[in-house]
């Protein structure tokens, strides 16, 4: 089977890539670094010929509120333009989880705009939203730090492993087309405060973790469970211990 994914050198990508080429499939990672540029639209079209899934990772360069909604409209609007001629017949894409429950974050916004041009084209399609990437914690932590304080929402949390990702997204990609959402997440949850605590604790790191209802998850309020699966969810293996254990080994 040919598969093209767009964002195919990514975290998520590169991960799908190799998971698929081992499953011997003929898969192209498309990225503008290799003339597969999904907001110019070239190369998109030699890309796409004869391929049956397209699976979408592309990722805004800047989170700023009308660019990244630019951004997703653009690039989706150019990819599924290209799967309609190529008469691609499955549209995978990754987006989070909670996108629809939080109108205040841009960047949320910006991926409901882009589920909508998806439902709305026709083709076949699986939306997989995920829970935050384990690999994101520390920067989460980062951008919510005062001094020697990070603020974060009481809120829930079930970040999910990028390997734990990739599995599923080269695993939905194989599999028949949904019409509709699959949601993922890791397998423990725990207020968000806590966990990012936990995660700093085992990383070394001595910032003050602090529980804040009115802490914001770039720009959004966060409620109970704004950043959780609300119904069923395909859970990942990878608990944060044994990611922080794998992390650890590999530096």
């Amino acid at each position: 089977m040919k598969i093209v994914v767009i964002g195919g050198t990514g975290l998520i990508g590169s991960k799908a890539v190799a998971i698929l080429r081992q499953g011997g499939h003929e898969v192209i990672a498309g990225s503008p670094k290799n003339g597969i540029n999904s907001i110019t639209g070239e190369g998109l079209q030699q890309a796409l010929a004869g391929a049956q899934v397209v699976i979408d990772l592309a990722n805004a360069p800047s989170w700023e509120d009308q660019a990244v909604l630019e951004f997703f409209r653009t690039s989706s609007r150019n990819i599924l333009e290209a799967e309609a001629a190529a008469g691609v017949r499955h549209h995978v894409v990754l987006s989070i989880v909670g996108t629809d429950r939080m109108p205040d974050n841009g960047y949320f916004r910006a991926k409901v705009a882009q589920e909508r041009l998806i439902e709305a084209s026709g083709i076949p399609y699986t939306i997989i939203r995920s829970t935050q990437f384990m690999e994101f914690i520390g920067g989460i932590a980062a951008a919510n730090t005062d001094g020697n304080t990070v603020r974060l929402s009481p809120g829930l949390f079930q970040p999910i492993a990028s390997d734990d990702v990739a599995a599923i997204v080269a695993e939905v990609a194989l599999a028949a087309p949904r019409n509709g959402i699959v949601e993922i997440a890791g397998p423990e949850r725990a207020p968000f405060n806590e966990f990012v605590a936990r995660y700093l604790k085992a990383t070394g790191d001595s910032h003050e973790v602090v529980g804040d209802p009115e802490a914001r998850y770039f720009g959004g309020h966060v409620d109970e469970h704004s950043l959780v699966p609300l119904g069923d969810a395909r859970l990942g293996r990878i608990g944060l211990d044994e990611w922080l254990r794998r992390a650890k080994a590999a530096a």
